[in-house]
């Protein structure tokens, strides 16, 4: 009843940039901290950044100040401007958003949520 769908990914050269945009809906009451994670071929899923619902931020250092995530609140979207994209950078983006799920009125309940993914990949 809650869904999360991404869009932005794609191809990009290196020292590229993309934006990944992430829209939250369905039964929601209230959304917590939002952020986007990144899995590569072999490797374990990692945080990449995260916001609060005040707009408190926090980075993953490889990408510290190449990317920068923000949100709007009233469409219930996050976003992730990626800049100086490397080959390093290339993985499946995945966001997260911890939801208070329920009518507008009344919270039910307090789940995290995923998107399916995004394909982002970095060459030449």
């Amino acid at each position: 009843q809650v869904q999360l769908v991404e869009s932005g990914g794609g191809l990009v050269q290196p020292g590229g940039s993309l934006r990944l945009s992430c829209a939250a809906s369905g039964r929601i009451f209230s959304i917590n901290s939002m952020g986007w994670y990144r899995q590569a071929p072999g490797k374990e899923r990692e945080l990449v950044a995260r916001i609060t619902a005040g707009g408190s931020t926090n980075y993953a250092d490889p990408v510290k100040g190449r990317f920068t995530i923000s949100r709007d609140n009233a469409k219930n979207t996050v976003y992730l401007q990626m800049a100086s994209l490397k080959p390093e950078d290339t993985a499946v983006y995945y966001c997260k958003a911890n939801i208070v799920y329920g009518s507008t009125w009344r919270p039910e309940g307090q789940l995290d949520y995923w998107g399916q993914g995004t394909q982002v990949t970095v060459s030449s």
